[in-house]
């Protein structure tokens, strides 16, 4: 007779098979193959709470294999998240709790937001640093109130993809033994059996990463996963790889086949799974009441994992008061950050001389690590470049987890899903950083964060053809558009040190969009009129001297200083000039119609925008009538204001483009 561990583990099945039929879309083979793994975990290893899904020290797990979601919705209703038997019913349906691919924010336990292969492997990694530090930080003696695994589920695309690669390779670099990766082996993708393009030895390569690399022949054995799971705990120094064998479409008429992967089942298959299983009823969504029994014994085991931790809580906070202030600091939100930060003097002073955003940048990263101690951050081998290392901050490694300063090493795709991880887990607010042109690096995970609602910060340097010598390789034109095409991201080019300052400002007192800092290699001038309205997004530098304009110039970053050149060159032509910075035109669109009016009023229709990027997200300001002079091709190799000359940012051609409109 079977166990009511197996019946619970088949319930997983079913619920999960029958959720893509009725959706008639989906993906049954992942969760048919692994719901000995997934039950496994929840039941015998996780510390978690639904009563409390966002208890603090509670295991994460992460399914980076998000197209298996049915089997994450499948557990989260059976251990009691919120999920009803309904909702199981609107699996793929629009609005409802259980969507395709699983949403961070979205539904109740989800821990991350998966879908692209390989991500949420990454993603893990971050979130077992968080856990590395912050246990430093606050970890005392017999007080371990940090003190957690990270587990991530994913299969064979997942090792295919370059970002598990990345991500591993610092994961075994940094020793982060409560990583545990769970590789669901089944050796069957869209295309068929993994043969055809994947032969390679991956516990091999684990090991070569760093890893503790554990096999499990018959991951449809509870035992045997529960046995290498014990295993994997019991490793202090690396993480730990499971191979899992495992058989995709476990039970169904599929087993084995590539069609199992991501086509409904059928009738009859569904059928004859449930005959397989011994299942007592053939009813949709049918689950015996001694099975949802066993599931809250269950949560009751959570429930009580996490009363244990709150007495220790409580009793860490009386015997370390300096410590618990110092946890408020890092994980209560503070809505007042940038009311704070505007009313700082000292945030919005820098000398009076030229310097390159980038430098400038560097200056007021310096001020607010000292005011936010649970700011992270690093670069992908490029600080001294970007200007993001933490003085005085010690560097995050396996020796020293407490340290401030991350180096990705050179991983802008890994870096990135990193970054995201240190979000999720909570308590951290985390930046990144590169070169502006290998933002194409950083974009799918980029959007990730924007899609979970992330407030990552990039700190993207080298932000045009003023990167100079190093040529078109190295020279952006086109991101600066993909940045803003991407929704709830917000792009800044500050065109000296107070917009620079103004968009930190932005960026870490942001609680639910991802920023991105585009700052210059060469030197630029302290403009006369910049501040704090640069957090508008867009503004009037420098206004004309009649009410109505005769011209508007508007730009970002290194040209606004070109424009305001312009604007006393055209005035000597009786020619009266406003000058509009836009650091971020993702802002300037959020702000209200008489705002925008204000600063660009309709009625002003000979309109320049300069900027030495692409021109793709310009028209909308410039209008029919307006001229935008930008880059229309690839940048050139030679000293940058020579190219700023050959491209046409130079004032000449500025003031002759206006005297050309109409």
């Amino acid at each position: 007779m079977m166990d009511i561990e197996q019946k619970s583990v088949n319930a997983i099945r079913i619920l999960a098979a029958d959720m893509v039929q009725k959706a008639n879309s989906g993906h049954p083979g992942l969760p048919l193959g692994a719901a000995d793994i997934a039950y496994t975990l929840w039941a015998k290893h996780m510390n978690h709470n639904p009563k409390n899904p966002d208890w603090m020290n509670r295991d994460r797990f992460v399914l980076s294999g998000g197209h298996g979601s049915a089997l994450l919705y499948a557990l989260l209703h059976l251990f009691g998240y919120g999920l009803s038997v309904d909702d199981l019913k609107q699996f793929r349906q629009l609005d409802s709790l259980t969507p395709g691919h699983p949403e961070y924010g979205h539904t109740a336990g989800v821990e991350a937001t998966t879908g692209p292969l390989g991500a949420g492997m990454a993603m893990a990694v971050g979130m077992a640093m968080a856990e590395a530090h912050l246990a430093e930080i606050f970890n005392q003696e017999n007080y371990s109130v940090i003190d957690h695994y990270t587990y991530v589920l994913g299969g064979d695309g997942c090792m295919m993809e370059g970002i598990s690669s990345e991500a591993f390779s610092l994961a075994g670099t940094l020793g982060l033994s409560k990583l545990i990766v769970c590789y669901d082996a089944n050796k069957i993708t869209i295309e068929g059996s993994t043969d055809i393009a994947f032969s390679e030895d991956v516990g091999k390569r684990m090991e070569a990463f760093g890893f503790q690399v554990l096999e499990v022949q018959d991951a449809n054995q509870i035992e045997q996963v529960d046995q290498a799971l014990q295993k994997a705990k019991a490793e202090t120094n690396k993480p730990s790889f499971l191979i899992l064998h495992t058989k995709i479409g476990y039970g169904s008429l599929q087993q084995g086949k590539a069609s199992a992967h991501g086509e409904p089942l059928g009738v009859q298959s569904i059928q004859a799974l449930k005959e397989n299983f011994l299942w007592e009823n053939q009813e949709a969504f049918f689950v015996p009441e001694n099975i949802y029994e066993h599931y809250v014994q269950l949560q009751k085991k959570g429930e009580e994992k996490e009363k244990e931790w709150n007495s220790l809580f409580f009793a860490y906070q009386e015997k370390f008061p300096d410590l618990k202030n110092l946890w408020d600091c890092y994980f209560e939100k503070n809505a007042d950050i940038a009311q704070q930060l505007q009313a700082d003097e000292d945030f919005w002073l820098y000398e009076n001389k030229d310097q390159a955003t980038r430098n400038l940048s560097g200056a007021v990263l310096q001020k607010l690590k000292d005011k936010f101690p649970n700011l992270i951050g690093g670069a992908a081998d490029l600080a001294p470049s970007t200007k993001t290392y933490l003085q005085n901050e010690g560097d995050f490694s396996k020796e020293n987890y407490a340290g401030r300063n991350l180096h990705f090493g050179v991983r802008e795709l890994a870096m990135t899903a990193i970054g995201n991880g240190l979000l999720l887990h909570g308590g951290l607010k985390a930046f990144v950083s590169t070169f502006f042109v290998f933002s194409d690096y950083v974009k799918p995970m980029a959007r990730l964060a924007a899609l979970m609602n992330l407030p990552l910060i990039f700190v993207f340097t080298h932000d045009s053809i003023g990167v100079g010598e190093d040529g078109p390789t190295h020279e952006p034109i086109e991101q600066l558009a993909m940045l803003r095409a991407t929704p709830n991201l917000f792009a800044f080019r500050p065109a000296d040190a107070r917009e620079t300052a103004a968009a930190w400002c932005y960026a870490i007192s942001s609680t639910s969009a991802p920023t991105a800092l585009v700052l210059t290699r060469q030197n630029l001038p302290q403009l006369e009129g910049s501040g704090q309205e640069a957090l508008k997004g867009g503004y009037i530098l420098q206004d004309s001297l009649k009410k109505t304009p005769d011209v508007i110039l508007m730009g970002s970053g290194s040209e606004v200083s070109l424009l305001v050149e312009a604007k006393s060159r055209l005035r000597e032509s009786q020619i009266d000039a406003r000058v509009v910075s836009m650091p971020c035109l993702d802002l300037f669109a959020q702000q209200d119609k008489d705002y925008q009016e204000k600063v660009l009023p309709k009625v002003v229709r000979k309109r320049v925008a300069v900027e030495a990027l692409s021109s793709f997200g310009w028209g909308e300001y410039v209008g029919l009538d307006g001229k935008c002079i930008a880059m229309q091709s690839f940048g050139a190799s030679g000293p940058a204001n020579l190219l700023f000359e050959k491209f046409g940012f130079t004032v000449e051609n500025i003031v002759e483009t206006v005297k050309s409109l109409d």
